[in-house]
């Protein structure tokens, strides 16, 4: 990975042993904090942009194997006890869905369409829609 690495970009290398570039400024409190874009010279974006594409390589490539599973497990944890949030419309809990289901195909574990049509019908919707879900049943 390394050499990979390196070979896309050398500093990227050092990002990734050795943490991101400074980022930061000092507050009225002379307190570090993080740069906004706004802050930014040209040299802190390209500072940016580079502990992005760190980040980058390091999500692409994270780990071994074993560490997927882990990561899958605990996913997969998540997906089985997923419910429906108090005040949270039909649309967010469906977009919290999908994108937990898309980060486990991801990792190798696709759930087929009937199980999380299941999943949503009989144990996230609100007791509310008891209706509505017996007549699309």
């Amino acid at each position: 990975m390394r050499d990979h690495i390196q070979g896309e970009d050398y500093e990227l290398w050092d990002i990734v042993t050795d943490g991101p570039l400074a980022t930061l400024k000092k507050n009225a409190k002379g307190v570090d904090v993080p740069k906004t874009r706004a802050d930014c010279t040209a040299e802190g974006l390209k500072k940016w942009e580079k502990n992005i594409k760190a980040k980058k390589w390091l999500v692409a490539h994270e780990g071994t194997s074993q560490v997927k599973r882990s990561r899958g497990t605990l996913m997969y944890s998540q997906y089985e006890n997923f419910a429906m949030k108090d005040g949270e419309t039909n649309q967010e809990m469906y977009t919290r869905f999908t994108t937990l289901t898309n980060e486990l195909k991801s990792l190798g574990r696709i759930i087929p369409e009937e199980k999380r049509v299941e999943k949503i019908l009989t144990r996230v919707l609100p007791i509310t829609w008891e209706s509505k879900i017996t007549s699309i049943q």
